[in-house]
């Protein structure tokens, strides 16, 4: 009896939603999403800081410290467990896998998901991995708004909304930065949305932003001291802003490198070891690098970065003054191998946060080597600050979102001139080096992006497995003309694939090549299938790009080409009709018209 009305009950809720004007329906379930995402938020947020707490809050010793030796190796195999055998796939680089959802999977995320990333990510930043939360808060939001959406039987360009209304919750319900959110969705997520597709993205981000508040207070995430905007500083934020750009590139390209190396070795107890005991020793090194950092920052914002100093150095080393930007140098350099190792070796976590921690490292550096050089004065507060948007922005090449992220979390408002002079410089720095960022790169090679480019974000849609025409008549390539008339009869194509006895492509007959011989009974037994058949001019396989092949279509000039899979054997062809006709109804969807 409870399970019929609990059926009943979601049967007349999806009817009474059927029923709403698809704006209205939108708003009401950005509503929910963006409660779902930010309740996620504050209890990632309050696991990693229970672990943390837990583990650390007894460290009153210099040999306690001996433990960061083998904490975050814990975290990373508990994480690896928890993935392999609870989840069974691969969580880690949310932000990635939303991407890959969107342009692969129709907006689909697993149901496991919507908790999955929250266990897996808490225990190993909570243990020290050295990751940000909020790539797996952003799977995860982005994972609610999937299921509810598909609960609900909605279209793909209405999941696709919620998805990003899920990953626009969860940063505004960790950050409590709903305008940073609304603009991470569209600079890095929804690339194609249309502004009337807005007003669920700012419900759910404002819903997110207020459940964080409930739950963890009105203060801005960073506090700071920081002193107003001098136009005097302005070239030094330029400098900064082009560091960071090059630091952006080495950020990107490190961590793919690294993480690439780590990979190749094939036995998951290899690469736990050695991500373990390299992360380990690095955070023994520099307890800076543990976790996500956020602590050092405060820190850093309230000028006191001498105070982060510790583990096997000690403070006594930061006495000499030019030691200083040595030392938190040494620290930008190896959060990028901390950051991979941590990911590589089988933890669960994401770049965003060590993105903010580099950048904010970045900053203090620059503006501690203009203080020693005696050129100028500048506040180094402020560059902490306005570094961690240059590095954001190069990083994520979302100036947009660094911008009013860093604003949002610290209450920087005064200093937005030199937060858009910097990030922006630091933008066009890196894009003249480097033109996908760290969560489009690699599947920017895939040939699976997304991109504003409407026309390749449609053909990044389409999937030739999915275009294939299967309506045509095969001939054996042993046949005859004879046969061959047979099947014209019996077809309502004028090609006509030829096949050898295994169903491998061998080439095709079309009917302009037999017309004038087809109807003369004389030639049906001697003319042979193989004397008349031409060559393809070029074939097309099941699992293609579809850029690719549209590609082949343009440099031969065919209407048709055959389409094989990867033993070659005959599947269909793919024709240009076909391909426009679909094109045509992506592209609708893709633009959210």
């Amino acid at each position: 009896m409870a399970l019929q009305f609990i059926s009943n009950t979601i049967i007349r809720t999806k009817n009474a939603l059927g029923k709403m004007p698809e704006r209205t329906l939108l708003v009401l379930l950005a509503f929910f999403v963006g409660l779902g995402s930010g309740v996620a938020a504050v209890v990632l947020k309050k696991l990693i800081e229970l672990i943390h707490v837990s583990l650390t809050s007894w460290f009153d010793k210099p040999v306690d410290n001996y433990l960061y030796l083998v904490y975050p190796g814990i975290g990373m195999l508990l994480s690896y467990l928890f993935v392999k055998y609870i989840v069974r796939e691969d969580i880690s680089h949310g932000v990635t896998k939303v991407l890959l959802s969107i342009s692969k999977n129709e907006s689909r995320i697993k149901k496991r998901n919507t908790w999955s990333s929250i266990v897996a990510s808490s225990m190993t930043i909570g243990f020290g991995g050295s990751v940000g939360a909020e790539a797996p808060i952003v799977y995860t939001g982005a994972a609610i708004g999937s299921n509810i959406a598909r609960g609900l039987g909605l279209s793909y360009k209405q999941m696709t909304i919620l998805l990003g209304c899920g990953a626009a919750g969860a940063i505004a319900g960790i950050f409590k930065a709903p305008l940073a959110a609304i603009l991470f969705t569209l600079e890095i997520l929804l690339f194609n949305i249309s502004m009337t597709s807005i007003l669920p993205l700012l419900v759910s981000s404002i819903t997110a932003t207020v459940v964080s508040y409930f739950f963890l207070g009105d203060a801005v995430a960073f506090s700071n001291t920081l002193e107003s905007f001098s136009m005097h500083n302005l070239p030094y934020y330029i400098i900064l802003g082009i560091f960071c750009g090059g630091m952006s590139l080495y950020f990107i390209r490190t961590t793919i490198r690294v993480e690439d190396k780590m990979r190749r070795v094939k036995k998951p107890i290899n690469r736990w070891l050695i991500g373990a005991l390299s992360l380990g020793v690095l955070i023994f090194l520099f307890p800076q690098l543990y976790g996500e950092g956020y602590d050092s920052l405060t820190l850093m914002l309230n000028n006191n970065p001498i105070e982060m100093a510790g583990g096997a150095f000690g403070s006594e080393l930061l006495t000499n003054k030019w030691v200083v930007p040595i030392f938190f140098a040494a620290i930008l350099f190896l959060k990028v191998y901390a950051t991979a190792f941590t990911n590589a070796g089988g933890g669960v976590g994401g770049t965003f946060g060590p993105t903010l921690f580099t950048g904010g490292i970045a900053g203090f550096v620059v503006g501690r080597l203009i203080n020693l050089s005696g050129i100028h004065v500048i506040p180094e507060a402020n560059f902490v600050l306005v570094g961690m948007a240059g590095m954001m922005a190069g990083v994520m090449q979302a100036p947009m979102t660094a911008i009013f992220l860093i604003a949002e979390i610290t209450g920087g408002y005064d200093l937005l001139i030199p937060l858009i002079v910097t990030s922006l410089f630091s933008f066009a720095t890196i894009r003249t080096m480097e033109q996908y960022s760290i969560y489009t790169k690699r599947i920017a090679q895939q040939g699976d992006l997304l991109t504003h480019d409407s026309d390749k974000a449609v053909l990044t849609l389409l999937k030739t497995s999915e275009l294939i025409e299967t309506d045509f008549v095969t001939i054996g390539i042993d046949k005859t003309l004879g046969d061959l008339v047979k099947a014209i009869a019996t077809s309502h194509r004028n090609i006509f694939p030829v096949v050898d006895d295994l169903n491998r492509f061998q080439g095709y007959v079309s009917l302009d090549d037999v017309r004038t011989i087809m109807f003369d009974t004389d030639q049906y037994d001697n003319v042979k299938i193989y004397s008349i058949m031409k060559s393809a001019p070029a074939f097309v396989y099941d699992d293609e790009k579809m850029e690719s092949v549209m590609k082949k279509f343009e440099y031969t000039q065919a209407w048709n080409l055959p389409v094989l899979d990867d033993e070659n054997k005959y599947l269909g062809f793919v024709s240009k009709s076909k391909i426009f006709s679909s094109y045509r109804e992506q592209l609708q969807q893709v633009s959210h018209e």
